[in-house]
């Protein structure tokens, strides 16, 4: 099994405080971290930890920032031959708050000034003969170019929604699947339920909308049904959504039947939640299947 991404790769910078600060005010730093990041770039270090082989195609300068992500990817092992180095700028960098006493995050974040990766940049050759692609969107014209050519030859494509962006609604309907975050979905058609009346298309296989604490709600076969969160002692949720992604994929692949595959990929992103930062804290199979087993899903709780 090979995952193609496009789309982002960050670096994240990660700190923990007791609630979140006033403006115009200190605060102490309770804990700090330096992980890569990005949506798709951290949905395919999942799908690593899982035994899926995955490419990723985006960009980065050649810079520190540049130098740290990649080598995040080649330790999480992604095979970065689609990754474009364009000098003279930075790379995507982000600043992220976590609450301790809700584990939610906030995240400042800033684009690559080294330019966005062009539809020149995307090989089929990368794309041609796998089993997945995964987009999030963010460069449009790039995304709207592996989409086409993942059409052309077969292979099934995601879109991550993060947030609602030109053009995001036009890669949504020409994808089999869609899974966003909350946000998108208000953004898209208010209520989860409007949102997906709005993304589907005749094409479109499912669509799943996260929801955090509350889970989430899909349409698949002509139908709604919910899937609740797993109960975890949560301490950062950071990254929860691209893992979950990954977790997706993977119930996809497996051949899995939708509620399964929403439940896996549930359960994979709680996990994950565990521990600071969008990577460290990602588990391995046996790990997501034993605890499976083990938990009943409930609605998230959160350390104090």
């Amino acid at each position: 099994m090979v995952v193609v991404g496009v789309g982002q790769c960050s670096l994240d910078y990660i700190c923990v405080v007791d609630g979140y600060p006033d403006e115009d005010t200190k605060n102490e730093v309770v804990e700090f971290t330096i992980q890569g990041g990005g949506p798709v770039a951290t949905a395919l270090a999942a799908l690593g930890r899982l035994g899926v082989r995955t490419i990723f195609m985006g960009v980065v300068s050649d810079d520190p920032a540049g130098d740290e992500i990649k080598r995040g990817l080649a330790e999480e092992g992604v095979d970065t031959r689609g990754l474009k180095v364009k000098k003279g700028g930075t790379s995507q960098v982000a600043f992220i708050v976590v609450n301790r006493k809700t584990a939610t995050r906030t995240i400042f974040w800033k684009r690559p000034t080294c330019g966005e990766l062009t539809p020149r940049d995307i090989r089929t050759s990368l794309i041609k003969g796998k089993d997945f692609l995964l987009i999030d969107g963010l460069m449009v014209d790039a995304s709207m170019e592996a989409l086409r050519i993942a059409r052309d030859h077969g292979v099934p494509i995601m879109l991550d929604g993060g947030r609602l962006r030109p053009g995001m609604m036009e890669l949504a309907r020409m994808c089999d699947y869609v899974v966003c975050s909350e946000e998108f979905a208000r953004e898209a058609g208010g209520t989860p339920e409007m949102a997906i009346k709005r993304l589907r298309s005749r094409d479109t296989k499912a669509v799943t909308v996260t929801l955090g604490r509350r889970g989430s709600v899909t349409w698949y076969g002509g139908g709604f049904f919910r899937t609740p969160a797993f109960k975890v002692d949560a301490v950062d949720t950071t990254g929860a959504g691209d893992v979950f992604h990954g977790g997706y994929i993977y119930g996809l692949l497996r051949g899995w039947d939708m509620e399964r595959t929403v439940r896996f990929a549930s359960a994979f992103a709680a996990l994950k939640c565990r521990r600071l930062g969008g990577r460290s804290g990602i588990p391995g199979l046996k790990e997501v299947v034993r605890f499976m087993e083990e938990m009943s899903t409930q609605p998230i709780s959160f350390r104090s």
